[in-house]
């Protein structure tokens, strides 16, 4: 199989250059125990080396033969989950109101519609989202490129956060948005700007070249360039 083709499955190269692992997409790190089982079932079929619960909230399965990476993804039958490529790669999501005694917003609800829309969207180079309910940004929005904090008034916009060798705290843009659909909205014009902006860095670069008050009119639709 050429590499291309792996990668395009999801597929990603291991350390010994031989096995591989997949990392199917479980949107909020949301499961349920029928889906644990068909985890672990495929998990024992292909001998896979290890399973491990990946910071973006999903499960990867390590150490598979390239033979088995098109029957193990079938027999899993879950969507791949873009861990790697030029692209929207993950959103992640903290427990907000739905569970959590500290949530001010719904981060489910809304970091699952923002998942829905945009993951694995393709871009000039990888992007990640995080969405926190409440100020404890337990989503790590401050290291996202883009992110949604809730506020006792609606959701804070913070941009330009990255981990990595280069590592950046994002930038809070607008505040207080205090509906969904306005948030979801801010996001997708960001998104569309970073996509004709066409470089190959992440968002913070471009956040330090072009300053937060540029990149909160785009946010707002008040500038498209």
């Amino acid at each position: 199989m050429k590499k291309q083709d792996i990668k395009e499955k999801g597929a990603i190269v291991q350390r010994d250059r031989q096995t591989y692992a997949i990392v199917p997409h479980t949107p909020a790190g949301l499961v349920d125990s029928r889906l644990l089982r068909r985890v672990a079932d495929v998990a024992d079929k292909y001998r896979a080396q290890k399973i491990k619960l990946t910071s973006g909230q999903r499960i990867a399965l390590i150490g598979l033969a390239e033979e088995d990476i098109d029957a193990a993804r079938e027999d899993l039958d879950l969507p791949i989950g873009y861990s790697i490529g030029s692209c929207v790669r993950s959103v992640k999501i903290c427990p907000g109101t739905d569970c959590c005694k500290r949530g001010l917003r719904d981060s489910i609800a809304i970091g699952l519609e923002i998942d829905r829309r945009f993951h694995g969207r393709q871009l000039p180079w990888k992007l990640k989202l995080g969405v926190s309910g409440c100020p404890n940004d337990c989503a790590e929005t401050c290291i996202k490129d883009i992110g949604l904090i809730g506020s006792p008034r609606g959701w804070h916009l913070s941009v330009g956060g990255n981990g990595g060798s280069q590592p950046r705290l994002s930038r809070r843009i607008l505040k207080d948005i205090p509906d969904e659909q306005q948030a979801l909205a801010a996001i997708e014009r960001l998104l569309d700007w970073f996509a004709k902006a066409d470089r190959k860095c992440r968002f913070g670069k471009l956040l330090e070249e072009v300053g937060a008050e540029n990149l909160q009119q785009v946010a707002l639709g008040e500038m498209t360039g």
